[in-house]
């Protein structure tokens, strides 16, 4: 081969692998610039399919399971310290570390900095299970709770355990008292009412640069809480509400009075006459597997899409 031919292939070669590395798909990930929000599961508490169920919504599901049915959770990445939290410590927990993984900037680190949880419901906190030395045996993962979520924690088989063989560190949480992570990046808890047997329960709202969230993924009536959700949802840029139920048909073999939750039916009705940029906001989380928004083409979604809200589905990116 000549000089000339030589030179020719490698200037050929060159720019093939330049036109492949310009060719590369966009990955999932925020730029180092851009603290962002993923959504890493919508599900309620004991996913879906749901034990037991015989129902047409899980049959199938038992055969073939849906990867992205997966319980509710949050993932936040703050790019001011490149560190990553997470929203509830679900059973699903290891995928969602994974995605969140995934989500933020690149790093060897499994563990998020952090766990923010809402309250002692299993679906909320039962994951904390995986951090334990029967699993990763995690070296004090910061998990942030109310003094009665802490006192849950700590005086209670097998989570005490995480506490005492410092797998978790309980950082403690105030109602309204906000929590700095970083120069640009706030949360805070705000107390609601729930079936708090075992806790208090909160949603928190979540201040990035120049975005903020409301997270309130399980609350009994909107009416019963103290603070006014039409205001509250005024002051933020986006709103995950607690969607378990579309209507009381799906529990009419369950009294409702026990599983207390705003049905979707009774929260449209209440923002209805919000203007578009208002209803906007709103992503309903939390779904029950008999709750018929699951199927984005429903009768169910294409009406709540139809009033102007919106239905929180896995992987979602949201800028802060």
């Amino acid at each position: 081969m000549t000089i000339k031919n030589a030179l020719h292939t490698w200037l050929f070669i060159n720019m093939i692998g330049a036109i492949l590395i310009g060719c590369e798909q966009p990955t999932n990930q925020p730029k180092k610039s851009g603290t962002a929000l993923i959504v890493l599961g919508t599900i309620q508490d004991a996913g879906s399919p749901h034990i037991g169920c015989r129902k047409s919504c899980c049959k199938a599901l038992f055969d073939k399971a849906d990867s992205s049915r997966l319980v509710t959770a949050l993932g936040l990445f703050d790019a001011n310290t490149n560190k990553k939290y997470l929203f509830e410590a679900s059973p699903n927990m290891p995928q969602q570390l994974k995605k969140l993984k995934a989500f933020a900037m690149p790093s060897d680190k499994e563990l998020p900095d952090g766990i923010f949880l809402t309250h002692a419901h299993i679906g909320h906190y039962a994951g904390l299970m995986y951090l334990g030395k029967e699993a990763i045996n995690s070296k004090n993962v910061p998990v942030y709770a109310m003094p009665k979520m802490q006192h849950f924690l700590s005086n209670n088989g097998p989570w005490n355990q995480l506490v005492n063989t410092k797998n978790i560190a309980l950082t403690p949480l105030e109602h309204k008292q906000t929590v700095l992570l970083s120069k640009d990046l706030e949360i805070t808890p705000i107390v609601v009412p729930h079936r708090d047997e075992y806790s208090e329960t909160v949603g928190f709202r979540i201040q990035g640069p120049n975005r903020s969230v409301l997270f309130i993924p399980d609350i009994d009536k909107w009416g019963n809480w103290e603070i006014d959700i039409i205001d509250t949802l005024k002051n933020v840029d986006y709103a995950f509400l607690d969607a378990t139920f579309y209507s009381g048909k799906e529990v009419n073999f369950r009294d409702i009075s026990e599983i207390p939750h705003p049905f979707i039916i009774e929260t449209m009705a209440l923002f209805k006459h919000l203007p578009k940029r208002e209803k906007e906001k709103i992503f309903f989380i939390h779904l029950n597997h008999t709750n018929p928004a699951l199927d984005p083409n429903s009768e169910a979604s294409r009406t709540i899409e139809k009033n102007g809200f919106r239905i929180a589905h896995i992987n979602q990116v949201f800028d802060l």
